[in-house]
């Protein structure tokens, strides 16, 4: 249990220093910045490459509606809910607390502004309401879990899980950076919202509600109808 902590928390660090990394330092870069695309492809960079690196060890979840999604489906024991919810968060926080280090060194550093965190609102990088930014989030973490379910089910072609699930990270990144910076991830979006703080944190309700009430019903859809079949 202990290797599997570990592997949860190293591989959520990272998704969170790669992707929120990318969206705070090379994003908007003067003149030659990676833009959304560049970020939504970091997002599903760092999950692809740790679901390699350290999947056969926890299963490669990296975030708790993933983690209840696969509960949900049947694929994950309850008992270990609790430990690797925990480790996430202490990985997101623990990278957040690295960026936080990292950009608060720039020589003309003021404030960490909105830090990559998630909002809705004033604070969605569109401008969406409360209520478009939770249906998308609903929904892409929905599909997200219908897709790891499927791509990890023991009938589909062995190998390949990774590269789905980090193409449909990118994927969902490439729909929704406009919409709410993108969350699906609770653990992604406590750590930046600890650190922007104010109105961020306020909102964070949203992005761990959202987020799990659409991976729960994917996980009970799959069970359902999919892995019986």
């Amino acid at each position: 249990m202990k290797k599997k902590l570990l592997a949860e928390f190293f591989g959520t660090f990272w998704l969170v220093f790669g992707g929120c990394g990318s969206a705070i330092f090379a994003a908007g870069f003067p003149n030659l910045g990676i833009g959304f695309v560049g970020v939504a492809l970091a997002f599903g960079l760092t999950v692809l490459t740790m679901a390699y690196a350290v999947g056969h060890i926890s299963g490669a979840h990296f975030n708790p509606a993933v983690t209840l999604g696969l509960w949900a489906g049947g694929m994950f024991p309850a008992k270990e809910l609790v430990g690797y919810i925990v480790a996430q968060l202490i990985g997101a926080i623990a990278a957040a607390g690295v960026l936080y280090l990292i950009v608060s060194g720039k020589s003309d550093f003021e404030s960490i502004g909105g830090f990559a965190a998630n909002g809705y609102g004033e604070l969605s990088p569109g401008g969406y309401s409360m209520v478009s930014v939770l249906i998308a989030e609903f929904v892409l973490t929905m599909f997200f879990l219908l897709i790891i379910l499927g791509s990890t089910y023991p009938k589909a072609p062995e190998g390949f899980a990774g590269i789905a699930i980090g193409l449909a990270l990118t994927l969902i990144h490439l729909i929704s950076i406009p919409i709410s910076n993108t969350s699906v991830n609770p653990a992604r979006s406590t750590s930046q919202a600890l650190f922007a703080g104010g109105d961020y944190t306020a909102q964070l309700w949203l992005f761990w509600l959202a987020p799990i009430a659409g991976a729960i019903v994917a996980g009970f859809l799959h069970k359902t109808f999919f892995s019986k079949h």
